[in-house]
């Protein structure tokens, strides 16, 4: 199981990944647009916000791609606690986008059941 949840916080560290590529490097592009629901003005002005909230979501992907890591190595608690607090900051992060504005449901839910079902797995796999 410990795989398992491994490879479900990889999946998600990926996709924080591709959300900080178009938060922070691609917001005025279409993709960006289509995907976040902007026009070219509400990109332009939002950038800097964007900008920064990209790294986030980075810092996020790199905890759990270092804990990965240390899980790999040996040291199994120390990797262990990175992914919980990488992929738990995204679950939390997902539910607040969830509950602030049930226009984003599809949105959250891509946002928060990776990391979720990775942290349910670890904690399985850790426990056993």
């Amino acid at each position: 199981m410990i795989i398992v949840g491994l490879v479900l916080a990889a999946v998600a560290a990926a996709i924080h990944v591709y959300i900080f590529f178009l938060e922070s490097i691609a917001w005025t592009g279409k993709a960006a647009q289509k995907t976040f629901g902007t026009d070219q003005r509400t990109a332009e002005v939002t950038k800097p916000l964007a900008f920064n909230q990209g790294f986030y979501n980075l810092f996020l992907a790199i905890e759990i791609v270092l804990g990965i890591v240390f899980v790999a190595i040996g040291w199994k608690a120390v990797g262990a606690t990175l992914v919980f607090v990488g992929a738990g900051s995204m679950v939390a992060a997902g539910l607040v986008l969830l509950l602030s504005d049930r226009t984003k449901t599809s949105a959250a839910l891509k946002q928060l059941v990776p990391p979720l079902l990775g942290i349910v797995a670890l904690a399985i796999g850790m426990a056993l």
